[in-house]
């Protein structure tokens, strides 16, 4: 019993010790995009972050449900199941709200996608003819 103690001790102070050494190695590392130079760049930044955080809401909506379901409707505390099996109505809101959800994020992604996608004033045009057995 003693040993076993002593190997979890020694497990976790090995574990604290190359935690706490791993501070020095650490280089710089970004989890997310950087912010662009052109209108462009800026613009598929700000889309990405529109998107990244419509995403943030949806998750936490969804889990928080799920979270408060879960903690309501326990069997211990004597829930007893909801009686709108086939109901038109729930079936038409879980398929109408995800569909304009989409729907406004595609608007400003067709929008990024349509700027990227014209080159009608450029400022340089540039000829590049590829061979791959020269």
């Amino acid at each position: 019993m003693l040993v076993l103690k002593l190997k979890r001790w020694l497990t976790a102070l090995a574990g604290i010790a190359l935690l706490a050494n791993a501070g020095g190695a650490a280089a710089e590392w970004g989890l997310n995009l950087r912010r662009g130079v052109t209108p462009i760049s800026q613009q598929a930044y700000d889309l990405h972050m529109l998107i990244l955080w419509i995403c943030v809401a949806i998750g936490v909506v969804v889990f928080g449900a799920m979270f408060i379901s879960i903690i309501k409707h326990r069997k211990s505390k004597g829930a007893k199941p909801a009686t709108f099996h086939e109901s038109t109505t729930v079936e038409i809101i879980w398929t109408i709200v995800p569909f304009l959800i989409l729907i406004g994020m595609a608007i400003p992604a067709t929008k990024a996608l349509i700027a990227m996608e014209n080159t009608s004033n450029p400022d340089i045009t540039i000829k590049v003819t590829g061979y791959q057995w020269k």
